[in-house]
Formats: structure tokens, sequence, C-alpha cells
């Protein structure tokens, strides 16, 4: 198999290098950041998440899976690094950009160069391609084979959704896309679309942004819900059973790599005819604030109030809090003129990944308040709802997951569809 290096080695670049490295490949990874590259050359990991740990174990004790800071000669290059947003909402390209270049020195006529990161539409044509063209290199007569490919995974489910799922390759020429195709064919159980890089970006965006949507839909029903004061999750339960209708589930907003940002990626371009997909972004955006009035009306009579965090993650079982909600309600809450006392608890998370204090269970329930449940995590969703009596000073939780029983005993939990009967605690 080819000799394959990896640019990024995050969520979807370290996966990927270890699906290739058990194939046989020999992969070389590439990463900004030495301590990552020092963990991996020892067999380790630095993220989270099922099956990771065992396959990039036996792939550098077999020789297959190397790491540096700079990249190596191959013959296909997999350029999977971050694509931010910058404060405007605009898409920032230029760590893919960036990345290209860093190739120059090892690229050679007839190699096959994919971009994974998630990009704006016609960024291969606008961004990717004249960095290419401009080192002297003849992308339409092929001297190099250029395309995106982009990732269409789950935190959670990395490991079997990268073989499974069907796969999406749009090249700069059909000869890029037939290419890199088969690059993925050794590897990839599931379907194989060939396409135009521009209809390979878009397609990824416009699957974020339709979940985007959908999410802030359920979203608005809560809000709504709140105001007439109907149970949400009872609606959307019966609304269910339609055959053609399938509401997602309200929550604390929308985070991750992809749904919270790949729309902005197709307004900049468009922002003058995509009023749906603008009003979305602002009503999922909304909803750290929602959160944030519902634990000031429960904390209206108490001064200096404590609130038990649980969860900082975007969705549950997962370490990535990359634009997680949980973290900017946090925020919302400790720069709260109530003077909010918030102790943070998530068993997933470690320390150094947040700016955040972290604190056990028991310590973040101690006397407090109310607890807010932001994550998911099966931690929560199989805890004893006696814990929250057990310890906290009025067992009191607003879960924004919807993923606790009904209130029982003294314990009283106020799901975020259902906040018809949230009063006042007493003071």
């Amino acid at each position: 198999m080819d000799n394959i290096c990896v640019i990024g080695l995050g969520y979807i670049g370290l996966p990927t290098s270890g699906i290739f490295a058990q194939a046989g490949a020999n992969v070389h990874g590439v990463d900004i950041n030495e301590d990552v590259v020092d963990t991996l050359n020892k067999g380790n990991i630095h993220i989270e998440e099922p099956g990771l740990a065992d396959v990039i174990k036996d792939a550098v004790a077999s020789g297959h899976l190397t790491a540096g800071t700079t990249p190596k000669e191959a013959d296909v290059f997999i350029i999977a690094v971050p694509t931010p947003v910058y404060d405007d909402q605009t898409a920032n390209v230029t760590y893919v950009e960036k990345a290209t270049k860093n190739i120059l020195p090892y690229i050679k006529k007839g190699d096959t160069i994919i971009v994974e990161s998630t990009i704006p539409p016609r960024t291969i044509y606008d961004n990717v391609a004249p960095i290419l063209t401009e080192a002297g290199w003849d992308l339409d007569n092929n001297d190099l084979y250029l395309s995106h490919c982009p990732e269409r995974v789950i935190p959670g489910k990395i490991m079997t959704e990268l073989k499974e799922n069907t796969r999406i390759v749009g090249g700069y020429t059909e000869e890029a896309a037939e290419k890199a195709a088969n690059v993925y064919r050794r590897v990839v159980e599931g379907d194989i679309f060939e396409t135009t890089a521009l209809t390979a970006e878009m397609s990824k965006l416009m699957e974020n942004t339709y979940r985007d949507v959908n999410i802030a839909l359920a979203n608005e029903l809560a809000k709504v819900s709140e105001k007439l004061n109907v149970n949400a999750h009872d609606v959307i339960h019966l609304a269910n059973m339609h055959p053609r209708v399938n509401i997602h589930q309200p929550g604390p907003g929308v985070g991750g790599h992809c749904i919270a940002v790949d729309p902005y990626f197709i307004i900049e371009k468009a922002k003058d005819i995509s009023p749906l997909m603008q009003a979305a972004r602002e009503i999922n955006n909304s909803m750290p604030d929602f959160v944030v009035s519902q634990v000031d009306k429960l904390t209206k009579n108490i001064s200096n109030p404590k609130v038990a965090v649980l969860g900082l993650t975007y969705k549950g079982n997962v370490d990535d809090v990359r634009e997680s909600p949980a973290i900017d309600i946090v925020f919302k809450l400790t720069n709260n003129k109530k003077h909010y006392d918030v102790y943070c608890h998530d068993p997933h998370v470690k320390q150094q990944h947040v700016p955040l204090r972290l604190h056990d269970m028991e310590e973040a329930l101690k006397q407090a308040d109310v607890a807010l449940v932001l994550a998911d995590h099966n931690e929560y969703k199989e805890m004893d709802p006696s814990v929250f009596a057990d310890h906290m000073k009025t067992p009191v939780v607003l879960d924004t997951r919807n993923c606790l029983p009904a209130s029982t005993g003294k314990t009283l939990i106020h799901p975020i569809g259902n906040l018809s009967g949230l009063e006042p605690i007493d003071a």
C-alpha cells in the first residue's frame, strides 16, 4: 500500500492515520504540537475515542505509524487540520493553506493530495489549487491528483464510521476523484461516490446545516412550550408518530466541530439569500442564554447561589469540548450579576483541556442550590436521583438533555422541554 502522510493528528487525522496503518500502509502523521507527537510515538493517544487506543498502539508497535512535526515524502497526503471561524463567523482557512504550503517540498509528480478538513465552497479551487499551481504543478493535466473528501463521522463511533460510512470524493479533475477514491477503497467498506470538489464541499456543509436547522426547530419549540406551559417532549413524541415527521430533541445549544460551524461556511458565500440558515444559527446560539434565564428564575430568591454543572462536552460520552454550549453557559453563569458559585464536573474531560476548574461529583453537588445537566453522559443517565437529595442543599435539577428519570422523592427534575412547573426555590 502507498506511503501516506497525514497532516493534523486531531479527532479526524489520528483515527484516519490509524485505520490506514492498520490496513498495512506506512503512515507518517504530522502535528505542530510536540506533546501530541511524543504521545503518539509512544503508542499512546491524546484524545478519547472507543477503539482508537488499541489501533494506535498496534500500528506504532508494527512500525506502520510514526509521527513528527514535519511532513515526509509520500504517495498520498491527507490534510486534516481545523477550519475554525473568525469572530465575524467567516471561515479561517489559513490552517488548510499552511498545511498545503508545508507539503510543497515533499510532493512529487503523480502524488495524491486529499483535503479532509471541512471547508467553505470553492476552497479547493480558490485557495488550495492556486498554492499548488504557483509552485509549478499543472493540476488540469494531473501532475498532482487534488481532491476533497470530507469526513462524515461522529465522535464516539469514529473508528466504526470511518470504515462503514459512505464517502464522497470530489476531485479537481475526474481523474483526481478516481485516484483519491481508490485510496479510500482500501479501507472503506461503505459506498464511495465520486463527484466534483465543489459538490463535495457543499454536500458536507449541507449535511450539518440540515441538522442545525432541525435542532433549531426543536429548540424553538422548547421556548414556545415554556411560554405556553406545554410539555415539548410529549409534543415531540406524539408528533413523531406521524410517518413523515422526525422532530429532534431540544437541548442547551449546538456544539462540536461541525454543526455549530459548517452552516457559516455557506452563509458567508451567500448571506443575502440564506435567511433560514442564519435564523437556525441564531436560535441555537441563543440556547445558552435561555438556560441561564431558567437558572436565574430558579434562584430568584437566593443570594450567591451555588450551581453544580454536570457535563462540559458538547455531547454525551465523549471528551470533545469544541464549541460546547456547556462552556458558554458556565462562563455566562460565572459572569452573571447574581454572582453564581459554579462547580463543574465531567468524568470524560481532563483538567488541561478546559479553562475551568473541575471537581468530583460529591464536591460539585455538596450544598448546591441547583444542579444543571449539560451533557448526557452515561454516568449521569445511570445515576440514582437520590444522589441529588443526599448532597444538595435543595435538590432541584435542570436537565437540559432530558436524560434523567422523572422527579422522585425529594429530587425535583425539570427537563428543558417541560418547564411549566419551574418555580423559584425558597430561600
